[in-house]
C-alpha cells in the first residue's frame, strides 16, 4: 500500500513527497476507514481522496457544492492522465448518458457530483450497480447549520452510509471551529472516525486590516504599491457595490470584472473563465456569493466590507496564494458595515439561537479587526491552534501598533450618547463633541449640552476610531432597528464612572497623497545570477498557447512554481524535465518536448548574445 501511494504521487502528480498528514490520511482511506480532515486551503486536501480513489478498486465519488470547482478539478486531473468526470446541471442529456456509461463500465477513477444530484434515485441506482472506491465530502462545513456556508442539501448526506455501509467516507474542510466540527461529525455519522487536523496556518499570506477612509482610494493604493497587474479578488457586501467598484477599477486601468448572483449565468461564467485563464484579472464579488476557485496564483484577497465571521474571512482569504507563493489578505472596515451586518442578522428569518451565534461570530470578527497583537496568532487561536510566537508577517508585527489612554475620550463619547438620548449615529455625535455649528444640532438644542464642544481636541478620524473601538469591545452598541443609533450597554457605566481604564490602538490617518507608481521589487527567493526574465516570459507564453488550444486555464498545464523551477534548473533532457515538481508521466509526455524546446531556444539565444558581446 505504501509503495502504491508513493508511486502514484510521483508518477501521476509529479510530487516527490507527501506534506503534513497527507500520507496518514491517504493510508487510512486506502485501508477503508472513515475520517474527518481539516487542512488549510492550498494544503493538499484534494490528494487525500484523489490518490485513494486511484489506488482502490472502483470509482471515487466526490461531493462538491460548486460546479465551477468540479470543472476545474476534472480538467486538472485529466491533464495528469486521471480518468475523471462530473455530473451537474451544465451537461447536456447526451453528456450525462456518456458519463453514466463510463461509471457503470468502470472507466472512471473519480466522479464529481453535486449533493442534490447524488441523492437523486437515478444516481443512487447507478452507484448501487457500481464498484465504489470511496465517498469524499468536500467543503464539509456546509453540513453545519452553525457554520458560515450552510447548505441544506448537505444534511441528507448521512444517507450515504446507510445505503453504502462498506464504502469509506472522507469529509474535508479548510474552515471549521470546534462547534462546527462537532456538528459535522454528528450530521455525517462519523462518531468513531479519526479527525486529522493539519493546522490552519498559511504562513505565505500577509494579513492586514486598516480603518476605512475613502475605501476605493485605499484599495487603489494597495494595488499600486503591491499588486498592479496581479490576479486577485475584491469582496464587497452588496451587488451594487460590486458593480460600482469593478467599473471604478476599470477606470483606473485595472482589469476588473464583477461577479455576483444578480448577473446572468452566462455573464458569471464568462467572467470566471477570464479570471481563471487570463493573467492579471481582478474579480470583484459579493461576500455572500461563494465562488468555486481553484486558481493557485491569486496574489491578493481584499475586503472592502467586513465578513460575517472569522470562518468566512479565513476561507475567503484562503483563496490567495494556494501555490504557496507570497500573497496578501488586506481589509478595510468601518462602523457602517457593522450596522449593516447586525441589521441583516437581526432581520433574518433564523431562530433566536442562531441569531445569537451569528452575533457572537460577528463580535469575534470585530475583535480581530481591532487587534494590536499578532493577527496570525489570533486567527489560529480561534481554531484552537497555538502559535508559539508572533508571525512577523502581519501588519501589526511589521508595524507595531501603539496604544493610548482613551479613558477620558471614551467617557466623553458615552456621555454624549447618553445626553443626546441614545438616538443618533456616530457622525452626528462627533459633530456635537467637536462643537460644530449646524442647523440640526441647534434644532435639537444639543449646542446647549455639557458635552457640546468638549471633544475638539480630536479630529473626525480619531473620533471615528474611538466609537468604532468602543462598539467592537461591547462598550457601546449599535441599535439596528434605530437606523444605526448608538446606545449604551451594561458595560458602559463602569467606564462612565471612571472605574475602568480604556486603552485603545492609535490609528494613524493615512497621508492624503496620490497612489505611487508600483516599483517591481526583486523576489528574494530568486538568484539574480541565474534568473532569466526572457526565458520566464517565453515559458509563460508557451503555457498560455497550449492552454488556449485546449480551452483550459494555464495553471492546469503547469503552476508558476514549476515554470520558475524550469528557469532555475534549465532541464535539457526528458529525464531532467521529469525531476521538476508537478511533472508526472502524462505531463512529461504531453508537454516535455514543448517546454524543452523553449528552454533550448533561449539557451541558444543567450549563447549567441554572449558571442556577440
Amino acid at each position: 500500500m505504501t509503495h502504491d501511494i508513493h508511486e502514484v504521487l510521483q508518477r501521476v502528480f509529479g510530487y516527490p513527497a507527501f506534506l503534513g498528514q497527507q500520507e496518514a490520511v491517504i493510508e487510512h482511506t486506502v485501508s477503508g476507514g472513515d475520517s474527518l480532515v481539516l487542512m488549510p486551503t492550498g494544503g493538499g486536501k484534494s490528494l487525500c481522496y484523489q490518490i485513494p480513489a486511484i489506488v482502490r478498486d472502483g470509482v471515487g465519488v466526490v461531493v462538491s457544492p460548486l460546479i465551477a470547482l468540479m470543472r476545474d478539478q476534472v480538467e486538472g486531473l485529466r491533464q495528469t492522465g486521471v480518468r475523471a468526470a462530473c455530473l451537474n446541471s451544465t451537461l447536456s442529456y447526451q453528456e450525462v448518458l456518456e458519463v453514466e456509461a463510463a461509471v457503470a463500465n468502470g472507466r472512471l477513477d473519480l466522479l464529481y457530483v453535486a449533493p442534490e444530484r447524488l441523492l437523486g434515485e437515478r444516481t443512487l441506482d447507478l452507484l448501487a450497480r457500481t464498484r465504489l472506491a470511496l465517498f469524499a465530502i468536500d467543503e464539509a462545513h456546509c453540513v453545519s447549520q452553525w457554520g458560515h456556508d450552510f447548505r441544506p442539501e448537505y444534511l441528507q448526506l448521512s444517507a450515504l452510509h446507510d445505503r453504502f455501509p462498506e464504502v469509506p467516507r472522507i469529509a474535508l474542510t479548510a474552515t471549521a471551529d470546534e462547534p462546527t466540527r462537532r456538528e459535522i461529525v454528528r450530521r455525517l455519522g462519523l462518531g468513531r472516525a479519526p479527525m486529522f487536523v493539519s493546522g490552519f496556518d498559511r504562513p505565505n499570506i500577509r494579513y492586514a486590516v486598516v480603518p476605512k477612509n475613502r475605501a476605493r482610494q485605499q484599495l487603489l493604493r494597495f494595488l499600486e504599491d503591491r499588486h498592479r497587474g496581479h490576479a486577485g479578488i475584491v469582496y464587497c457586501l452588496s451587488r451594487r457595490r460590486v458593480d460600482d467598484t469593478a467599473e471604478w477599477l476599470r477606470g483606473q486601468g485595472v482589469d476588473a470584472l464583477p461577479y455576483h448572483a444578480g448577473l446572468s449565468g452566462g455573464t458569471r461564467q464568462r467572467h470566471q473563465d477570464r479570471f481563471q485563464r487570463d493573467d492579471g484579472v481582478v474579480i470583484v464579488a459579493t461576500i455572500a456569493f461563494g465562488m468555486g476557485i481553484d486558481k493557485p496564483d491569486v496574489r491578493f484577497v481584499a475586503h472592502l466590507d467586513l465578513p460575517k465571521s472569522i470562518e468566512a474571512y479565513y476561507q475567503e482569504t484562503g483563496r490567495a496564494g494556494r501555490d504557496g507563493e507570497p500573497a496578501d489578505a488586506w481589509m478595510v472596515y468601518g462602523l457602517q458595515e457593522v450596522v449593516t451586518l447586525r441589521h441583516m442578522v437581526e432581520n433574518s428569518e433564523a431562530g433566536d439561537a442562531r441569531k445569537r451565534v451569528e452575533l457572537r461570530k460577528l463580535d469575534a470578527m470585530l475583535g480581530y479587526c481591532e487587534l494590536a497583537a499578532c493577527r496570525r496568532r489570533t486567527l489560529l487561536a480561534y481554531f484552537a491552534e497555538d502559535a508559539p510566537e508572533d508571525c512577523g508577517n502581519c501588519d501589526n508585527c511589521l508595524t507595531p501598533v501603539t496604544t493610548w489612554d482613551a479613558t477620558e475620550a471614551a467617557r466623553k463619547a458615552m456621555s454624549c450618547v447618553y445626553r443626546t438620548g441614545q438616538r443618533f449615529g456616530a457622525a452626528y455625535l462627533i459633530d456635537v463633541l467637536r462643537g460644530r455649528d449646524t442647523e440640526r444640532i441647534r434644532r435639537f438644542g444639543h449646542d446647549r449640552l455639557p458635552t457640546y464642544g468638549v471633544g475638539d481636541d480630536l479630529g473626525p478620524y480619531e473620533w471615528r476610531s474611538v466609537f468604532r473601538q468602543l462598539v467592537a469591545r461591547g462598550l457601546l452598541n449599535v441599535d439596528v432597528e434605530g437606523y444605526g443609533s448608538i446606545r449604551l450597554t451594561g458595560d458602559s457605566w463602569p467606564v462612565l464612572r471612571g472605574d475602568v481604564e480604556v486603552l485603545m490602538r492609535r490609528d494613524v490617518r493615512p497621508a492624503a497623497t496620490r497612489p505611487r507608481p508600483r516599483r517591481k521589487e526583486p523576489d528574494p527567493r530568486l538568484d539574480p545570477a541565474t534568473w532569466d526574465e526572457a526565458l520566464w516570459e517565453a515559458l509563460r507564453k508557451r503555457r498560455t498557447e497550449l492552454a488556449a488550444a485546449q480551452g483550459v486555464p494555464p495553471y492546469v498545464i503547469f503552476h508558476d512554481s514549476t515554470l520558475r523551477e524550469m528557469v532555475a534548473r534549465r532541464p535539457g533532457t526528458p529525464d531532467d524535465f521529469s525531476q521538476l515538481t508537478g511533472v508526472g508521466d502524462t505531463k512529461l509526455r504531453r508537454y516535455g518536448p514543448d517546454f524543452l524546446a523553449v528552454i533550448a531556444t533561449r539557451g541558444e539565444a543567450s549563447s549567441d548574445q554572449g558571442h556577440a558581446d
